[in-house]
């Protein structure tokens, strides 16, 4: 077995893509989505508008938040990142924590002590 690394991620966006309910030959439920961040961050010094898409997969309990999510709402992510697949080496953020921004007290929160 491998050394274990840091692997963790963040990020604020918006929801703009929620893919259909699938489950795996377990019967656990899995969601694909996408998040579309924006922001302005400081780079040597300088300012950089951020602008970017990022693939989103959500599992269990997550998935079904997600699930009943409306496209367009903001939220805060938490998770590792992982190859979209053996062939695809692609990014994929693999959701620990759901924080939706909108809403009475920042709307409805999940994570893994859930």
């Amino acid at each position: 077995m491998q050394e274990q690394g840091r692997n963790s991620f963040e990020i604020e966006g918006v929801l703009a893509e929620i893919g259909q309910m699938r489950y795996s030959p377990g019967g656990v439920p899995v969601l694909a989505g996408r998040i579309e961040h924006r922001s302005r961050q400081a780079e040597a010094g300088l300012p950089r508008n951020v602008e970017l898409e990022l693939q989103v997969v959500a599992v269990g309990d997550k998935a079904k938040m997600l699930a009943v999510a409306r496209l367009g709402s903001t939220a805060r992510l938490t998770g590792f990142l992982a190859a979209k697949s053996l062939r695809s080496r692609m990014p994929v953020l693999h959701i620990d924590t759901i924080e939706f921004l909108e809403g009475t007290n920042h709307g409805i929160q999940a994570s893994n002590e859930a």
